[in-house]
């Protein structure tokens, strides 16, 4: 078994990158310094444009469109990375360098299968050879990174998994030679608690046997404090305060990293208040319907298996759940435990196979077309991906719009000024309506996507993990954001999420799910601190830093 020694395996001394744009060279990261360990893990940290990805990208000479080093040095193993040619800086990615990118579907090629794209890899590195080794060599590394039934999965596209299961495939991949270090970029942001469990598990078992060296690139404080024995924060390309795990998350010196630690939340934080939440329990009527009752919801498909034979699998099992008017429901379970499926049933993007849906006491199953659409208008959802989600050839207030245009509501005049009016409900300066996407960050994405979701004045939104791929900072003012509007507007929220440390801050009650079924539900208090099944239990334990001291109202 490896130590850790005194000689770094990856040393980064005044790395300087930058960017040539129209009007010069943007310089974005201005000097940063740190170590990795042989057998150790490093986590960086920060908000979104901090300069972690970069330093991630620039460490394998993949930094996008103009990105360039311009000062400094990158040594692994006390060889000079910025030297090297693109085909010598191409034998060391992967071998002795393993890469996960962020985003999966970016990075999976939707027109290969898995199993493809995953021996491609294995023969890129040399590690296996002939058919047969190299198909053994996919079926073990896809199985290392957590995905069952692994033979069957290399015959699967993209699009036909989870997001949850893109992202395992893609670790797969970057494991898939053992590497020396193991750079992974927001690898855990799309899993659930119990599998993004696994892939650390897994992560460290590869540093304790092998003495591979993790560089962990995280907005998760909490997954960072359990996992890394350094922690690197990062703020505007530079780094402002790096140290031992416990001393920095325990003892921040730096007024970033102080903020930063207030904000995550954690099973220990305490739900959102707002002001007039007692007010808004006391006024609700006990006589009248739920917002949302669902009845022995049931989903059914067919899986193609090969050939023209298929078979038949329950992704919803009689689910039932009802929403009072002005709160929120959270449904949690890990990737594939029917969640976003039962969040499209009540969205009618998809239909039952059987069971009810009742919106204020009306039924939905059966509307018209004409209905279902002017349904729609009392229901919108907000979805996970903020960079998916928005048309990057539709300006911010045309975005927001665009649902006044769908259902022809108003004039032009009148539809302008509405988005402006969200704009600034969302905390946004009415300036960005003529900007594109593009140019806006990820929370100022979502919120787009929020102002979006209110601009029919909905009764009911649909979040579907819509803060999963934010950073805490921009996390916690989303959170926050939407408890002041269900306060001001009176709006339900069903709450689909695989963090229960979110659920904590921002649901009032949950219903937990374990293979299409609810097998657990009551309110968040009673949930949390005595769950009664031990799946409940496992979810709970599984989640990063559930010992650290993080997050509001401690």
């Amino acid at each position: 078994m490896s130590g850790i020694t005194d000689a770094p395996l990856l040393s980064i001394r005044d790395l300087r990158v930058a960017f040539d744009t129209q009007s010069g060279t943007n310089e974005v990261l201005h000097g940063v310094s740190f170590d990795v360990l042989p057998g150790e893990t490093v986590a960086i940290v920060g908000e979104s444009g901090s300069g972690k990805s970069t330093t991630a990208s620039a460490i394998v000479n993949l930094l996008p469109g103009t990105g360039h080093v311009t000062a400094g040095s990158i040594t692994l193993d006390g060889r000079e990375l910025t030297t090297l040619t693109k085909s010598q800086m191409e034998r060391v990615r992967g071998r002795d360098i393993g890469y996960v990118p962020q985003d999966p579907m970016s990075n999976l090629n939707p027109v290969w299968s898995i199993g493809f794209q995953v021996k491609e890899a294995v023969r890129a590195t040399g590690i296996a050879s002939g058919r047969r080794d190299v198909e053994a060599r996919a079926i073990e590394v896809l199985k290392q990174a957590g995905l069952g039934d692994a033979e069957r999965r290399l015959h699967q596209y993209p699009h036909q998994f989870s997001g949850g299961m893109r992202q395992r495939a893609l670790i797969g991949i970057g494991l898939a030679a053992d590497p020396k270090l193991l750079i992974a970029d927001e690898p855990t942001s799309a899993l659930d608690v119990t599998v993004q469990r696994v892939i650390l598990d897994h992560m460290a078992k590869l540093t304790r046997e092998l003495g591979t060296s993790v560089l962990l690139i995280t907005h998760d404080l909490g997954l960072a404090a359990e996992r890394a024995e350094k922690i690197v924060v990062m703020k505007d390309g530079e780094i402002v305060e790096a140290g031992p795990s416990r001393i920095i998350l325990e003892n921040p010196i730096h007024p970033y990293t102080k903020r930063l630690v207030t904000a995550a939340p954690s099973i220990a934080s305490q739900r959102i208040q707002t002001s007039s939440r007692e007010r808004i329990d006391l006024d609700v009527d006990p006589a009248a319907p739920p917002a949302v009752r669902v009845t022995d919801l049931t989903k059914d498909y067919k899986i193609r298996q090969g050939g023209f034979r298929s078979e038949p699998f329950r992704a919803v099992d009689s689910v039932s759940f009802a929403i009072p008017r002005g709160k929120t429901l959270a449904l949690v379970g890990e990737s594939g435990s029917g969640k976003s499926t039962v969040a499209k049933m009540v969205l009618k993007l998809e239909e039952p196979t059987s069971g009810t849906i009742e919106i204020d006491g009306r039924h939905i199953e059966g509307l018209t077309r004409k209905q279902a659409f002017e349904m729609r208008r009392r229901m919108q959802p907000v979805f996970q991906d903020p960079y998916g989600s928005l048309d990057p050839l539709r300006n911010v207030g045309n975005t927001i719009s665009e649902p006044l245009d769908i259902h022809n509501v108003g004039d032009k005049a009148s539809r302008r000024a509405r988005a402006k009016e969200l704009l600034d409900q969302v905390s946004l300066p009415q300036a960005l309506a003529t900007r594109y996407p593009s140019e806006l960050s990820g929370g100022q994405r979502q919120r787009v996507a929020i102002a979006r979701a209110l601009a029919l004045k909905p009764d009911i939104v649909v979040l579907d993990e819509a803060v999963s791929a934010l950073d805490v900072l921009v996390q916690d003012q989303v959170l926050q954001l939407l408890a002041q509007l269900q306060e001001e507007l009176d709006l339900t929220y069903l709450f689909i999420t695989h963090d229960l440390a979110v659920v904590r801050v921002a649901a009032d009650d949950v219903c937990v799910m374990e293979k299409g079924r609810i097998v657990e539900q009551g309110t968040v208090d009673a949930i949390f601190a005595n769950p009664s099944q031990e799946y409940t239990r496992r979810l709970l334990d599984a989640i990063p830093g559930a010992a650290i001291p993080l997050g509001r109202g401690l």
